[in-house]
């Protein structure tokens, strides 16, 4: 057995301690992807591979706090049902001894390879002393993963206005006769950019060009970049760092956008628009997507935020998987609804139609802490309305959305969600005729919101007690709830 292998070994020894007490504590999810135990960030290598969705993750699987990553391996057929699998990468070679840190997956060949960051510090200061090198990784199965003899393939960011250190992230895709990638950077006075790569062979990469660059409020560096095309038109996905709120926006540590532009191939060029938030709430970093065999581009990301408290941090693990979202675009701007598989998880339906409210209100059936929640209403002549989740009986512990008619806003507080850190973010939501349209996913430990379908989406990471299971509807006036439909959910991770 070869050193990579050994540490593989070793990790899942770690694991196997504690993921049973994981499995079962409260705040475990029960249809998201979540590590068996300690610690989990970015999701990497999003890829289909012989017809089965996989996953890879940051993982650190002997704390759950982070430290020298490793990639943590999940696969599904149907994009609900996952299956833990080996761990795939560990940090054994001289060139990744530091952390086998975020990248991406593609098929060549029949085999799977999974392209990532290797990285070495060579100081205390982890911001400075580092080296980072790109790596190839194959497997013929899509469980075994091998580090080519050829490693690191790109040995050193090119010259110019680019940092030397800070150099990270690989995105692969094919195009026509090449292969291409792009990679997350920063100039030499720390300005975000991200850079082009090609390849004839995934082996022998050259430097096409500085791809994009920030300008004023755009962060200083850009991780984890995704480039790909939809609906005709071009997208390039990344998290901004060093972002500085404006408004209601960029109040988490580091964000995730998008902006829709023209890539021009040849030259290395991506002619951009304005940022846009792909996600409004606390808990959204490190998107990636990918295409299926449907032809849907399917994206998920990080449910956490960088030094943001994480109480499950106590229980052995922290940090998780968003569901997985389909993308398009309309009037210029990206879209995102929940996969229509996870409809698949439904039981005990409950639904009420045309129900006319003024004031708090509780529905016979309609609470948990596991389910699907849809409502359809019309406004009428209220000018705010809300929905209180994971409300205790006392009304003390609650997780409070609120929609303000004249400030065409919606809010999301966790204030008083329970343990962990509280808060509020707003989006801007306009209505639809009058209308108000909230599909909301809850899980354990976590809340997904899409707003006016998939127009926006705010993520949040919660932590009630395990007895706050009540939902109670709110208005300063009357609201017509014209559709209101609650699902339980079940377990779908093994």
């Amino acid at each position: 057995m070869n050193k990579h292998q050994e540490m593989i070994e070793k990790a899942h020894e770690e694991l196997n301690k504690y993921k049973k007490s994981v499995s079962d504590h409260e705040w475990s999810l029960q249809y998201h992807v979540m590590p068996q135990a300690n610690w989990m960030n970015d999701p990497n290598g999003f890829s289909m591979f012989n017809g089965e969705y996989h996953l890879f993750y940051q993982h650190h699987p002997y704390s759950p706090k982070w430290g020298p990553m490793y990639w943590g391996h999940v696969k599904s057929k149907d994009l609900v049902h996952w299956e833990h699998l080996p761990i795939a990468l560990a940090p054994s070679e001289p060139y990744d001894i530091d952390g086998c840190f975020s990248g991406s997956a593609i098929e060549k060949d029949g085999k799977l390879y999974l392209f990532y960051t290797g990285n070495k510090w060579t100081g205390p200061d982890q911001d400075k002393d580092l080296k980072q090198v790109q790596c190839l990784a194959v497997s013929e199965d899509g469980i075994h993963f091998e580090k080519i003899a050829e490693n690191p393939v790109i040995e050193e960011a090119p010259s110019g206005d680019i940092h030397p250190f800070h150099f990270r992230d690989p995105k692969v895709w094919k195009e026509g006769d090449y292969y291409y990638c792009v990679l997350g950077s920063q100039t030499k006075e720390r300005i975000g950019q991200a850079l082009l790569y090609r390849s004839p062979d995934l082996l022998k990469w050259e430097f096409v060009n500085v791809m994009a660059r920030g300008t004023g409020n755009m962060g200083y560096m850009w991780e984890c970049p995704d480039l790909f095309s939809l609906s005709g038109q071009d997208v390039l996905v990344m998290s901004p760092q060093g972002v500085k709120p404006e408004g209601d926006l960029y109040h988490n540590l580091h964000q995730s956008v998008y902006v829709l532009g023209n890539l021009d191939l040849q030259q290395g060029k991506f002619r951009f628009d304005q940022f846009q938030l792909l996600d409004y709430g606390f808990d959204f970093y490190a998107p990636q997507t990918t295409v299926d065999h449907l032809g849907r581009r399917i994206l998920v990301g990080w449910m956490a935020m960088w030094e943001s408290e994480m109480p499950e941090q106590g229980h052995h693990w922290a940090g998780a998987i968003t569901i997985p979202r389909i993308m398009s675009i309309e009037e210029h701007r990206v879209k995102c609804v929940p996969a229509p598989e996870l409809e698949t998880l439904r039981f005990n339906q409950v639904s009420y139609s045309n129900v006319l409210m003024n004031g708090s209100r509780n529905f016979e059936g309609v609470n948990g802490d596991c389910l699907e929640l849809n409502v359809l209403l019309d406004m009428k002549q209220a000018s705010q309305f809300g929905i209180n989740l994971r409300m205790d009986t006392a009304s003390t512990e609650k997780t409070v959305l609120t929609f303000d008619c004249q400030n065409q806003k919606l809010t999301l507080n966790r204030d008083h969600s329970g343990k962990g850190p509280g808060g509020e973010r707003k989006a801007p939501v306009e209505l639809n005729k009058g209308k108000l349209q909230l599909t909301l996913f809850l899980d354990k430990s976590s809340l997904e919101l899409f707003i006016q379908n998939g127009e926006k989406v705010m993520t949040a990471r919660i932590y009630p007690s395990e007895h706050s299971m009540e939902i109670e509807f709110f208005s300063d006036g009357e609201v017509e709830l014209l559709k209101l439909d609650k699902w339980s959910l079940r377990r779908s991770i093994s």
